[in-house]
């Protein structure tokens, strides 16, 4: 699903300097700018649905919630029946709803998408598959794999790196378009880009660094529970460092770009993200493995409580895939 621009219907000629404006500030991401002249042009021409989905859509990468679901609610009432930007309308429609909890009409509004939803009141807790959704697209922001529980929420399966300030278990939000693909197992699952965390996961994250003579002493240790231990992740392999395009799943030629495809050489010295809920049940954890096998050694645990992000107020598309050669750089789960 895609959120691009509508094509406008045409501003009078008074109103066409605003329009031209409003429109190149919001191309320019230039958000607040663009929303006050949309909404300078709506009071000219309050039934024009082009100018509310466009406060709508600017709303919501402004992480405004509440104008945006008004405004695109107001853009479908505008819109002719079978118009092909209501699709579009809907699903902001449906991303607003759902971020501000007003699950009756996000229902409303998948079900017009034509989505097949669980039965119920609440919110939506059902199985849309696996999606790789990149939890900061308006920074290097790292991608990780999540489970979708509805059609813009998902709940984070990897352990995020402690600087990204999301957690194992997290649910966050997600846009409604995808912006790639990347490898998960045997196929393909779309790249989203996270607007931002809407539960807080229990489990924080510790980085722990060991010694492992051999392989299977880390497959023991990735593979070992105890109470109060969420996952395990080795960290030294599964964290492949992409340039922009790699990270949105665009890869392109050379060899310096085969990122999921490089060898992997055994490294003995490991850094892991193990998802507790204390770090007593990370100790226990360790010493527990330590005890299985010679050598084994445990050289530190950190613990690092961040924020996530806010994007940046203008100046960045952060929303839209690369089109030609980024260069910018994010660490993006490989195959796992």
């Amino acid at each position: 699903m895609t959120a691009d621009q509508p094509d406008a219907d045409p501003p009078d000629d008074a109103a066409a300097p605003c329009a031209d404006s409003a429109y190149a500030a919001f191309d320019a991401g230039d958000l607040a700018v663009a929303r006050a002249g949309f909404e300078s042009l709506i009071a000219q021409a309050p039934d024009q649905a082009s100018l509310h989905y466009m406060h709508g859509l600017a709303s919501k990468y402004l992480r405004d919630w509440a104008p945006s679901l008004r405004h695109n609610l107001r853009a479908l009432a505008l819109y002719d029946d079978g118009d092909d930007d209501a699709e579009a309308a809907r699903w902001n429609a449906g991303i607003a709803a759902t971020a501000l909890g007003d699950w009756a009409e996000a229902r409303r509004q998948w079900a017009a998408c034509g989505i097949d939803l669980p039965s119920g009141r609440g919110a939506i807790d059902a199985n849309f598959g696996v999606a790789s959704v990149r939890l900061a697209p308006w920074r290097e922001g790292e991608t990780v794999f999540a489970r979708r529980i509805d059609p813009v929420r998902a709940r984070i399966i990897a352990v995020p790196l402690p600087d990204s300030g999301f957690r194992y278990g997290d649910i966050v939000l997600h846009d409604g378009a995808a912006t790639g693909e990347r490898r998960f197992h045997q196929s393909r699952v779309p790249v989203f880009n996270a607007m931002q965390r809407l539960e807080t996961s229990p489990f924080a994250t510790f980085a722990l660094f060991v010694r492992c003579p051999r392989r299977e002493d880390i497959e023991a240790l990735v593979e070992a529970r105890v109470p109060g231990i969420g996952f395990i992740e080795d960290w030294t392999d599964s964290i492949v460092h992409l340039c922009l395009r790699c990270s949105y799943g665009a890869p392109h030629g050379g060899d310096a770009h085969a990122h999921e495809d490089a060898p992997r050489d055994w490294r003995p010295e490991r850094n892991l993200g193990v998802a507790a809920q204390s770090r007593h049940s990370v100790l226990r954890l360790v010493e527990r493995w330590k005890a299985g096998g010679p050598g084994r050694r445990l050289d530190a645990i950190e613990r690092r409580d961040a924020a996530p992000s806010d994007p940046p107020p203008s100046g960045l598309v952060w929303w839209r895939s690369p089109d030609g050669d980024g260069e910018a750089e994010g660490d993006a789960r490989s195959d796992p």
